[in-house]
């Protein structure tokens, strides 16, 4: 896991610079364009990479990023709650909604940060949290986003990163319910907790590293 991690550190060079025309080339960009954001239009990421409290955390602390919501989404149950959720019947997944200015950062940085933060080819898991809710997912809200998505999800494939396939879900948007009030920021309100402690301040330690560049001064 930790080679895994530091080449994709080496390879994050490479993706967020980099985007494709329409046979396939690779062509170079500006990481974040340059416009004034007080009048930038908002724009909305969903992912899902496991237990949304980690999630939130990750995001929450990027600079450009305006909002971050746990939730449920993708399944047929309506408003439904943690418990039904948990009891793997509804469909749904652990869902972070993302609202973000793109004019600060973009979505492919955002993409980044999605595929450095948990383990894309483990079907329904991340580590010890086991189930459907917990699966690897993108919801993409336009058809940019998809391109994106999967162009990117393609290239790490054939780069090697990881030893299996990337499972990560390429889905377009279908519903997002917002989770219970004591899930959100939680791991901000939470931070003495034993799930916060053993499981979501090594893996923040590790993101402040690698984004340091990109985080909100505290």
């Amino acid at each position: 896991m930790k080679k895994t991690y530091l080449f994709l550190t080496f390879l994050s060079a490479w993706i967020v610079a980099c985007a494709f025309t329409e046979d396939g080339n690779l062509v170079t960009e500006n990481k974040t364009p340059k416009m004034n954001s007080m009048n930038a239009k908002l724009d909305t990421a969903t992912f899902g990479e496991g237990c949304f409290w980690c999630t939130e955390a990750f995001f929450q602390r990027l600079k450009g990023v305006k909002e971050v919501i746990s939730g449920y989404g993708g399944g047929f149950v309506e408003n439904p709650t943690y418990e039904q959720v948990c009891d793997k019947n509804t469909g749904h997944i652990e869902l972070a909604r993302i609202v973000f200015d793109p004019a600060i950062i973009t979505y492919d940085e955002l993409l980044e940060v999605f595929w450095k933060t948990h383990d894309p080819t483990t079907w329904d898991q991340q580590g010890n949290d086991i189930g459907p809710q917990y699966r690897s997912a993108i919801y993409y809200h336009n058809t940019e986003q998809k391109e994106k998505a999967e162009k990117y999800k393609a290239a790490l494939d054939k780069s090697g990163a990881w030893a299996n396939p990337i499972v990560t879900i390429i889905e377009p948007f279908k519903n997002f319910y917002p989770a219970e009030n004591y899930h959100q920021n939680y791991y901000n309100n939470n931070k003495n907790q034993g799930y916060c402690r053993f499981v979501i301040a090594p893996k923040l330690e590790k993101f402040e590293k690698v984004f340091k560049d990109k985080l909100i001064k505290q």
